[in-house]
């Protein structure tokens, strides 16, 4: 049999697993923001019709998913399984999503992280032959993480310019097989990350706690795969924000890997400058829907050839801050091509 890991931490897909359909979907701020023509729906406000902000995550995540499926003119029994996590305690969002779709369903955690990591595992057990098509979601809002995490809203809170806007969307995607480059670009490999762990314990700057663990990734992804950063179009990470991202950028220099404009974040890449978001967004949903909504679009119309998202994440709790704990961070890779 073919060796499908390749050093310690990167997976290589050997069939033509495809991102075969993607959506993405976002409240009335991200709409406003610098890619708001291109999601597939921007809601009115942040209660999307419902009686609660945790309602309405998972009206965002059960719709993202409709969504999806029906652009690739699936119904939900075409499925296999249906892979998905969110922020909330014990992945309400998404588990209740999945009694909602009736599809097998595995429940993931990554933090932030969880929109590769739900990518990568249904790209896993597409490509193994145990799941025939897969999707993947996730989805985050800004009203619920800061209830569970810091402040509710209404305690109107100040904050530090180190702090970062939880991205209130969804993304999701379908992943299946094809020997046609037109169904969507290829999965080639996944990088799996490590736990790193800087000893940041200040909730309102993630950015600084995730960076080292976004460039150890970048870089056993580069050491596992021979690849350099000039074979990527674009390696973007998930929400590293003003502060993170030139930390990255300087830890991979110091690894000694030069990345120019080629390397941005998505959390830089959702908002306005004008729009008030501290140091940049975040949340599952920072990388799923700039992956989902934007730049799957801009490879299919030739912008991007092959691309790496790297989605990063911080593995805190309120618990864990409040004792006093540091917050271990991850990040994973997924590289996509067009071929």
């Amino acid at each position: 049999m073919e060796r499908r890991q390749i050093g310690r931490s990167t997976w290589e897909y050997l069939r033509n697993v495809r991102l075969m359909s993607h959506a993405a979907v976002v409240g009335p701020m991200e709409g406003n923001g610098l890619l708001g023509d291109h999601f597939d729906l921007v809601y009115e406000d942040l209660y999307m019709g419902e009686e609660n902000w945790e309602k309405a995550e998972r009206k965002m995540i059960e719709d993202v998913v409709q969504i999806c499926m029906k652009k690739a003119n699936l119904h939900q029994d075409d499925i296999s399984i249906y892979i998905a996590g969110d922020l909330l305690n014990q992945n309400i969002s998404a588990s209740f999503s999945a009694k909602t779709n009736q599809i097998p369903f595995m429940g993931v955690y990554g933090a932030c992280s969880t929109s590769m990591l739900s990518l990568s595992l249904a790209a896993v057990l597409v490509d193994s032959g145990f799941a025939e098509k897969a999707v993947a979601a996730v989805s985050s809002h800004n009203c619920t993480a800061e209830k569970q995490y810091r402040y509710p809203t209404e305690y109107g809170g100040q904050k530090p310019d180190t702090a970062q806007w939880t991205v209130t969307g969804a993304g999701a995607g379908v992943v299946g097989i094809s020997d046609q480059p037109s169904a969507g670009p290829r999965i080639t490999y996944t990088t799996i990350g490590k736990v790193v762990d800087l000893g940041v314990k200040n909730p309102f700057d993630m950015g600084s706690a995730m960076a080292p663990a976004a460039s150890d990734t970048i870089r056993r992804h580069f050491e596992d795969t021979g690849r350099t950063p000039q074979d990527y179009d674009l390696i973007v990470t998930g929400d590293l924000g003003k502060v993170g991202h030139p930390i990255a950028r300087e830890l991979m220099q110091k690894a000694g890997y030069e990345l120019d404009d080629r390397f941005q974040d998505c959390g830089l890449m959702i908002y306005t400058n004008e729009q008030e978001v501290f140091s940049g967004g975040s949340g599952c949903a920072s990388s799923a829907v700039v992956t989902y909504g934007y730049l799957v679009d801009q490879m299919r119309q030739g912008k991007y050839n092959r691309i790496l998202v790297v989605a990063t994440g911080a593995l805190f709790s309120p618990i864990s801050y409040q004792q006093g704990e540091s917050i271990p961070c991850i990040a994973h890779a997924i590289a996509m091509e067009m071929i």
